[in-house]
């Protein structure tokens, strides 16, 4: 049987509890989509369509409840709309969750199902990769979607967007370096890499090539050790990780890691990395951030290259003008760290009210 619901049913019918208005405020639609006949529970959510159609990742991770999915998908779908504004795309916002283990719940059928629900939005969303999912998933959605990016290159589609968000962070990080030490060179700097997924593991290799001693850890115990024995790399533990010091932070997991126990803790000079809402209070931690003269460079900036990638696909783009794109990160993040500087305000603040001004014209 299949089902699509609203917020307001999914609330009514006990599917999820009442959530503050202010949370799913200012989005255009959020549906909950079911299909017992392949264990699909999936949400989507559109944000803004303002700028053009909603474009964001499908999420798939074992959520403890719905209530936690539908916060996730929520603030990255607004955080999406920023991301493609400030980078100045023609796009909008959206963003879709699987409920369930990418490993062992995953199926061909699942994807196809999702792919019909993608479709059912008439193209005001857009879906993509994110964690759980990876091209192959894009092509299964695709044989019942258009509205897919991302597909393998063998089917023109633009392929895994994580080299290309990994080197928009790098081009951040590099960008953070210059405004805070007055020159970009990170030879035998020390970074803390948190998550060696595609993007983290991306990332550790642009900053290898550039001397940097790197420190890393994640949830997973046998890619964790898989890639410091094969990229050379020291890891840290789960206890120790916030104890140390670094030179920069690269937080690469999922979202929230800048909270009041790691804040407090924290002991480096630059935040950059490829995670979405690494913030867990917005215009809370991000003032806090400043008041310890840690610079945060803001993640819905830096980690834009993904969406830069997949957006070329729509546009046709070669490769060269993909990476062209998202090196301008570099000059954007500086930008806007200085009109932080100036203004008195948190870095986040800063790349916040500049997104909202293209979407305000």
């Amino acid at each position: 049987m299949i089902k699509i619901s609203t917020i307001n049913e999914a609330i009514s019918n006990n599917e999820v509890q009442a959530l503050d208005s202010s949370i799913y405020n200012g989005h255009e639609k959020i549906l909950f989509c079911k299909d017992t006949s392949t264990n699909l529970k999936a949400i989507i959510a559109v944000h803004s369509t303002k700028l053009g159609p909603g474009l964001g990742g499908c999420r798939m991770w074992d959520y403890k409840n719905q209530n936690e999915a539908l916060n996730d998908v929520l603030r990255l779908s607004r955080g999406m709309t920023y991301k493609a504004s400030i980078t100045g795309l023609n796009l909008g916002g959206g963003k879709a969750v699987i409920i369930g283990d990418s490993k062992k719940d995953k199926t061909k059928k699942l994807m196809e199902s999702f792919g019909e629900f993608v479709e059912s939005l008439g193209g005001k969303y857009i879906t993509a990769e994110d964690v759980g999912m990876n091209p192959a998933d894009m092509k299964d959605i695709r044989t019942k979607t258009s509205h897919v990016v991302g597909t393998p290159k063998e089917m023109g589609g633009s392929g895994d967007p994580s080299i290309v968000t990994a080197y928009g962070v790098y081009m951040g990080i590099k960008g953070s370096a210059k405004f805070r030490w007055g020159n970009d060179n990170l030879q035998n700097k020390k970074v803390f890499v948190q998550g060696v997924g595609k993007v983290g593991g991306f990332l550790i290799d642009y900053l290898k090539k550039d001397g940097c001693e790197i420190i890393i850890n994640d949830i997973d115990i046998e890619k964790m050790s898989e890639i410091a024995s094969n990229k050379n790399v020291n890891i840290v533990t789960e206890n120790e990780m916030f104890n140390k010091s670094y030179d920069i932070y690269a937080p690469c997991a999922l979202g929230a890691t800048l909270n009041d126990e790691n804040i407090e803790a924290l002991k480096c000079e630059i935040i950059a990395g490829g995670a979405n809402n690494q913030l867990e209070k917005e215009g809370f931690h991000d003032v806090l951030l400043k008041k310890k003269n840690i610079l945060y460079a803001p993640d819905f900036l830096i980690n834009a290259g993904g969406l830069i990638n997949v957006y070329s696909e729509l546009k046709k783009w070669d490769n060269e003008k993909t990476l062209r794109m998202t090196e301008n990160i570099y000059d954007t993040t500086i930008s806007i760290l200085k009109r932080s500087e100036e203004e008195d305000i948190s870095t986040h603040k800063a790349a916040l009210s500049i997104a909202k001004e293209r979407l305000n014209k």
